[in-house]
């Protein structure tokens, strides 16, 4: 499998976007682009949560509906739902609904409900590797886990956050853009 496809623009991209739009501009404005605040980084922590087990592109396409019955992922306001909005959630097919998955984002909020303002965002950078000289050339290159992301997991789980193993932290360094996994290339690289 090539690591890189060239889209309708020309341009070469990470193949794992295929031939999708979204896909696309995803990769194209988010993916690997610096994110800060602890609002962006508590809602890009709960979808990467709800992704586990599926493909980020239904994530993705439902992240709009996510947005509007988790309040705008205001930690705050997500920290004060009750079994009622549980049952809401749980109702509604524009999001995944998943029991385990939604009380854990509102037990997440909770947490960071409770910490000072900023120090989601200063916890969770303070685990971004340096920045690598060199990038990949393959996706073989590119690792699922590493030890900052496994040091990360370990950091939060210790504060009583769920859903946030390994794996889906090091998803959430990509997109968060703690670490750069264009591929060689790739016209973002």
């Amino acid at each position: 499998m090539t690591s890189l496809l060239l889209g309708p623009d020309s341009r070469a991209r990470c193949a794992w976007v295929g031939d999708d739009a979204e896909y696309r501009r995803y990769h194209d404005e988010e993916w690997g682009t610096p994110l800060h605040g602890d609002r962006a980084l508590f809602e890009k922590m709960a979808l990467e949560g709800f992704q586990a087990g599926l493909s980020w592109i239904t994530i993705l396409r439902k992240r709009p509906r996510f947005r509007e019955v988790f309040a705008g992922f205001v930690p705050e306001a997500v920290a004060a739902f009750d079994d009622a909005d549980v049952e809401r959630l749980m109702a509604d097919p524009g999001i995944i609904r998943n029991r385990a998955k939604i009380l854990a984002t509102i037990g997440n909020a909770q947490i960071v409900q409770s910490m000072a303002e900023g120090e989601l965002d200063a916890l969770m950078w303070s685990f971004a590797p340096p920045p690598s000289a060199t990038r990949p050339g393959s996706f073989a290159e590119v690792p699922a886990v590493t030890p900052e992301s496994t040091a990360l997991s370990k950091e939060l789980r210790r504060r009583g956050f769920r859903f946030v193993g390994p794996t889906t932290m090091y998803a959430l360094m990509q997109s968060a853009g703690m670490v750069d996994d264009h591929i060689e290339g790739c016209w973002k690289a």
